[in-house]
């Protein structure tokens, strides 16, 4: 039987005065699992963790049943790594920054070329754009050239942090619907930090809610809605979905 795509083992990791875990959690490959919980609860820590970023204090992570191991740069090569904003270099194009690590593993031209024109295709990014500096394409571009970047050597594994976090409402729909098209064409592992319940539940197959470094529940995100395991769940769940004020319709 195969093992876990990912599993974390008992981890802990303290920053600070503030300690994270013990978290124990298992994705299966091709599943996507969405990490959410308010600001600081360690759901970035957690794929530091993954990423090979940071070691933990206590427990293991595993990556296909392999232990990561921060410094095992082709172990990190099998992860892709997305964040907001798409956090590309400001003074390489969109094709320099997309196959800048291809490109330093000595990919020739024309493989790395044609890894372009599959990937634009994929993130729906008009090739002309390729050109460009980051500064001349807007927020929903500016992310679809991140992701094409993370799928660029074809890791095993995907995640993101709040990917989608600083675009208008507009743009963030369309790219959740040409996100989630993505994972079912690629079939990949992936992990996603969102604050946003409905953002989790239109992407993830389970949902691991965290709050001051505690894992409180995982499962299915209809699971987590029918049956919170604490009032603590209940009142995350219930003020996530709250709307803010003045955002109803006028009296």
């Amino acid at each position: 039987m195969d093992p876990p795509a990912i599993e974390l083992r008992e981890v802990v990791k303290r920053l600070g005065a503030a300690t994270i875990g013990p978290v124990s959690l298992t994705v299966a490959a091709g599943q996507t699992l969405a990490l959410v919980g308010p600001s600081g609860a360690g759901k970035s820590t957690l794929l530091r963790l993954l990423m090979g970023l940071v070691e933990p204090d206590a427990g293991e992570v595993l990556l296909h049943g392999e232990p990561v191991r921060p410094g095992d740069l082709a172990r990190r090569r099998r992860v892709g790594w997305v964040v907001q904003g798409g956090g590309l270099f400001p003074h390489l194009t969109a094709a320099g920054n997309v196959a800048l690590v291809a490109r330093h593993l000595g990919w020739p031209a024309a493989r790395r070329a044609a890894r372009l024109a599959e990937l634009a295709a994929l993130a729906r990014l008009p090739p002309p754009l390729l050109d460009r500096l980051p500064g001349e394409l807007s927020g929903g571009q500016a992310q679809r050239v991140g992701l094409m970047r993370a799928l660029m050597l074809d890791p095993a594994v995907l995640l993101l942090d709040e990917p989608l976090g600083a675009l208008d409402p507009e743009t963030r729909a369309a790219l959740q619907a040409d996100l989630r098209a993505a994972f079912e064409v690629l079939g990949k592992t992936v992990v996603l930090v969102t604050h946003d319940l409905d953002e989790a539940a239109f992407f993830a197959h389970r949902m691991a809610l965290l709050a001051g470094g505690r894992l409180l529940q995982e499962g299915t995100p209809e699971a987590l809605r029918r049956a919170p395991a604490s009032p603590e769940v209940a009142r995350f769940l219930g003020a996530a979905r709250r709307p803010s004020p003045g955002s109803g319709s006028p009296a």
